[in-house]
Order: structure tokens, then sequence, then C-alpha cells
């Protein structure tokens, strides 16, 4: 089939890659228009733009995706099938009308569960066992459409975000080049997604990624991760924010006992108390300076008893 992908961000690449790879035509590459990024903030391309532009594919950044000359120029193109993985724009329903098969999206999440924006971060803020992905026909509302196929991942006990986003840009791509492929061979029909078991996963914000150490050690540990390595789990040391990687939880019994928030520096470790048992930092990062260990970080900043992490 002639296909024209839609994506953006790295979790979108190995999709790409694989569909590059396959028997089918990548005609078009569609992405979000170049941006700032960076310590420097150069204005450069999208991961998919940068792959597609290496691989001699035409690339469009459009600036909405209802733009008239964009879609023309898909018009023109005609493909089959539009394959997406985290464009990161809505499609109006004149784009979605011009593949005969329409627009097939690689969702990170067992549908009907978790449709949004950060699908991996919900499965563990929300403690999930297991999670996947989903291909299914894009429709006019959120993740609604129906499902062509699912694959599922554990969530390990340690797992961030991005760790587990990566594991399942792999698999997904395998689950989206086959989807493709049965899509084609005319042996896929899509099946309605399930009225019940529906849960939204909004985009998190800074604000949802401030660590609570009065709540339990459990939930400080799912927030932490989940919001690794965006937005960035943090809090707050003597009146500056402390940016936070994943912790880990101590239940055993040699932990100090902690208020919550309280600070128990040794040379082995940085020890902070919640509202159930202790948690110990990894890495942090104080506003401004580079991250380094918790240890390094205790060993200048000389926390007392009276310090407490949070607001």
């Amino acid at each position: 089939m002639k296909l024209v992908f839609a994506g953006t961000p790295q979790v979108a690449v190995p999709s790409l890659r694989a569909l590059i790879d396959s028997g089918h035509e990548v005609a078009a590459v569609v992405t979000r228009p170049d941006a700032r990024s960076g310590r420097g903030r150069r204005v450069s391309a999208s991961p998919v733009g940068e792959l597609a532009a290496s691989e001699g594919i035409e690339v469009l950044k459009p600036a909405k995706a209802g733009d008239p000359e964009f879609l023309e120029r898909l018009a023109e193109i005609a493909p089959d099938c539009c394959p997406v993985v985290a464009y990161g724009a809505l499609l109006p329903q004149a784009a979605l009308d011009v593949p005969r098969h329409g627009w097939v999206n690689l969702h990170f999440s067992l549908l009907p569960a978790w449709r949004g924006a950060a699908p991996v971060q919900h499965a563990i803020l929300h403690g999930d066992d297991v999670t996947g992905a989903s291909t299914f026909q894009i429709v006019r509302e959120l993740d609604a459409g129906p499902v062509y196929g699912t694959l599922t991942e554990s969530v390990r006990p340690t797992d961030t975000s991005g760790e587990l986003l990566e594991r399942l840009s792999v698999s997904g791509a395998e689950l989206l080049v086959r989807t493709v492929d049965g899509i084609a061979a005319g042996r896929l029909t899509p099946v309605e997604q399930p009225a019940d078991g529906v849960s939204h996963a909004a985009k998190l914000t800074p604000q949802d990624a401030e660590l609570d150490f009065t709540a339990p050690a459990l939930r400080v540990d799912r927030v932490a991760r989940a919001c690794t390595p965006a937005p960035g789990a943090w809090t707050t040391f003597r009146g500056g924010r402390l940016k936070l990687g994943p912790v880990t939880p101590l239940p055993d019994a040699d932990t100090p006992a902690l208020d919550p928030g309280q600070l128990h520096a040794d040379k082995k470790r940085v020890v902070v108390g919640t509202s159930t048992h202790p948690v110990a930092l990894g890495e942090v990062q104080p506003q401004g300076k580079r991250a380094m260990a918790a240890v390094d970080w205790a060993r200048g900043v000389r926390p007392t008893e009276d310090d407490r992490l949070g607001r």
C-alpha cells in the first residue's frame, strides 16, 4: 500500500523505521513544524522529520492539519492508508476522508483504557500491573475508534514512563506493521471498543508532578516514576525547587522513623519521610544546577533535622 505516515517525537521513530523497511511505500511523512529544543534552544526538525529526510521521503509540516495547502497535497499523493504515532495535533474530517483505508493510530494503552495524551504515565500513576498498545481506526471522538489489534506489556516495579514507553514503541512498531499488512491483505476488520472500561489520560502538568510527602510512600513512588522524564517530579527545599528522579520505597525495619518530608542523610543514602515508610532519593537537581546523586547533594547542603522537603 501507499502510505503517508504521521508522527513527531522519538517514540514514533521505530514505527516509521519499521514501515520504511516493510513492503509498503512510505510516500510522505507528516510531522509537526520545526521547533526550538535542547539547551541551546535551536530550531530543529522533529525526530520523525529527521529520519524521513535522511531517507529521501517528502516531509510535510503543516501548522494545522486543516491547512488547505496540506489537504491539497495529501489528496495529490492519494495514500491508501495513513498510519499515525504520536503526531501531536487533531486531524480534521477533511483529512480523515482522504485515504481509502483511513488513518490507523498506534496508541500506547489497551483501549478503551487510558484514552488521551498520557496513557503510559497514567498506567504507572495508577499502579497498573499490565498495559499495552492498540492499533485503531481514527474517528472524530478522541481514541474511540474501532480496534484492529493489541499487545500486552508488563509494568515493572521500577519502570519510569520513559522506560516503559521505549519498550512499547518497539513492540508497537511491530504491531503497526502487522496491522497495515492485515488491512492490505483484506483480512483485518476493526472491532468497536466496549462501552465499559473507558478511562482518560490527560497530559500531566508540572503541578501534577509535585511530590507530596504527606502521602503514602507508594504514591510518592508512583508519581515520581510516572513523571520521569517528563514533566519531571519535583519538590521544594529551603524555598527553592528541587527536581527529583525516581525514589525507592524503604519498608524494611532498618530505616529511621521520619516525619513527612523530614530528611536523613548518611554516606550511602538520603532518606525522606512520608505518611507511611520512608523513601530513598536517587538523582536530584537543584534549580539552575546539574543533576547529581542525592548523597552528593546532601554533602553540599548538609540538611538539618528541621529541614523538610515540600511546602
